[in-house]
């Protein structure tokens, strides 16, 4: 899986979140990786566990990612925090081979369309996801935050979405699709009403792309709050339904 297209390849481009579109959010990775980075807010700036919340939730809120205000007034590594956050996840004990997700994306006509992974995580925990998944080998490549140079670019900023486009070689946005959800558990743990809870940025990011003309498909998984308006023109509880509003990229319908 490299991360530039081939030179000359017209077919149009599948773009596929990762975190909490691969895999479920039942899994938990999401309520985990917060938890990993309000310890690291805590321990590495000397703060109160309020604090440590308060912080991550504005350094959020004005960069997109928590670990970009940690770089720019801090100087923290952000390799040494991908270590401790990111790689810290016991996702070998989580995230298993899905046949039924290999088998939809092994159904997909790659003579029609490329397959490409585009998410906010650093490439380690990218590979590190798609590779216990199984399905590492049917992705032709991957756009993701690039950890060593700041400011980060990511999602929902449009120059994410043109980077993606670059590196999958494709010009037009009308040739671009999407599924997306959260872009990553990069999210803020805050505490609304005594009840903790994660903030989600996959609206935004699906707005984004839709607003720069791709097709967007916003997972949102079954018994979890719908938004009250569409992020983009499709909203899918289940990846099997891609069969349906992408079906022209597909081999068949079964």
């Amino acid at each position: 899986m490299g991360s530039q297209a081939t030179e000359g390849d017209a077919r149009p481009v599948l773009f596929f979140d990762i975190d909490n579109c691969l895999y479920p959010r039942s899994s938990k990775v999401h309520d985990m990786m917060a938890k990993l980075i309000d310890e690291y807010f805590s321990k590495h700036l000397g703060l109160s566990e309020a604090e440590a919340v308060r912080l991550h939730e504005e350094y959020y809120k004005n960069y997109g990612l928590a670990i970009e205000g940690l770089v720019r007034f801090h100087q923290i590594d952000p390799l040494e925090y991908n270590a401790k956050v990111d790689d810290a996840l016991p996702l070998e004990g989580i995230i298993k081979p899905n046949p039924q997700l290999r088998k939809m994306l092994e159904d997909i006509d790659k003579s029609k369309v490329k397959l490409w992974l585009l998410t906010n995580a650093y490439v380690n925990h990218a590979k590190r996801v798609v590779r216990l998944l199984g399905i590492e080998d049917l992705f032709e490549g991957l756009t993701y935050c690039n950890y060593s140079e700041v400011p980060f670019l990511c999602k929902p900023h449009p120059d994410m979405y043109a980077k993606a486009m670059q590196d999958a070689g494709i010009e037009r946005p009308e040739e671009c699709y999407f599924v997306g959800t959260h872009s990553k558990p990069h999210q803020v743990y805050i505490e609304v009403n005594s009840n903790s809870h994660m903030t989600d940025d996959s609206y935004q990011n699906c707005v984004a792309s839709q607003k720069l003309g791709w097709t967007t498909a916003h997972l949102v998984e079954e018994g979890v709050q719908a938004p009250s308006a569409p992020a983009s023109k499709y909203q899918i509880e289940h990846l099997e339904e891609l069969r349906t509003i992408y079906s022209q990229f597909f081999k068949s319908s079964t």
